[in-house]
């Protein structure tokens, strides 16, 4: 039986950079498998303009005087500037793994025989589990994202 546990959607802002977004479900014996279905656009920043003036603050605030004018010179070489949402799964027990992908949408899958890379596969014990999201990076106006999870009994 495939059972819906935890349905969640949000919208983050560049002022989330850099944070956390946890979530917490409880998952009861006899579960087999966890399927994570995780999604959030737009990838990109699409407008050249904001993008540049991005890049020329971070260069100024990242580098040497002395490198920040050859950097300046070849900003398009940053181009396109991207959000970056990863999670990372902890059962009540142990870390269980983190999908530190660039892909804007992933299906992850952790059950006693088989994880998807980065996750620990194992038993999956009864209790509150919980799951981050770490936002690296959001450059657009806003991002939005969905997170389905899963359970499947033994």
């Amino acid at each position: 039986m495939n059972q819906l546990i935890l349905d969640v959607q949000g919208i983050v802002h560049p002022n989330s950079s850099k944070t956390h977004i946890s979530y917490q479900f409880h998952l009861g014996s006899h579960v087999g498998k966890l399927r994570i279905h995780f999604a959030y656009e737009p990838k990109n920043l699409e407008d050249r303009e904001i993008s540049k003036s991005m890049i020329l603050k971070s260069i100024h605030k990242y580098t040497e005087p002395n490198q920040s004018e050859r950097l300046q010179a070849k900003w398009e070489s940053f181009l396109p500037l991207k959000n970056l949402i990863t999670l990372s799964v902890d059962d009540p027990e142990r870390h269980r793994g983190a999908g530190h992908r660039h892909d804007p949408e992933q299906l992850l899958v952790i059950s006693e025989l088989e994880a998807s890379p980065g996750f620990i596969s194992g038993k999956l014990p009864a209790g509150l589990w919980n799951v981050t999201l770490s936002l690296h990076a959001i450059v657009t106006e806003s991002c939005r994202y969905t997170m389905h999870i899963h359970q499947e009994e033994a």
